[in-house]
């Protein structure tokens, strides 16, 4: 994240276009995979009752379907990712204890969706004041 945010600043401005492609895509990978954690979570959780497994493996494909969704919103694909990065870390301070995760593992989650959100928010001003 902080390469690409860093290259739309700093790079030849006619590179801009691919940086945030590639910002973009990075961005929907990184969020679908914090979908696949809680499949892997809910999986090797044995204390799960049924319907919190359900959902934990419903909500799992859920970021994956909101980072597709952002590449049907043109320039606000950006924005659909934000707020995909801030749902995930809503729920996911929800569903990590259930899952027995340690507690660190959600402070951790917090910092890293700030860099993140920063990253995402600096890349487009970036592309916007400098393209």
């Amino acid at each position: 994240f902080l390469l690409m945010m860093t290259a739309v600043w700093f790079t030849d401005p006619s590179w801009i276009d691919d940086f945030m492609k590639g910002q973009l895509a990075y961005g929907m990978m990184i969020l679908s995979f914090l979908g696949g954690i809680h499949w892997g979570a809910a999986i090797l959780c044995s204390t799960l009752s049924e319907a919190d497994t359900r959902k934990a493996l419903s909500w799992g494909v859920t970021p994956s379907l909101i980072a597709w969704s952002a590449t049907l919103f043109g320039g606000f694909g950006f924005a659909v990712l934000m707020a995909g990065f801030i749902a995930a870390l809503q729920v996911d301070k929800q569903l990590y204890p259930q899952y027995g995760m340690p507690d660190w593992l959600i402070v951790l989650r917090k910092k890293l969706t700030l860099v993140v959100i920063l990253s995402l928010m600096l890349t487009v001003a970036g592309a916007n004041l400098r393209g």
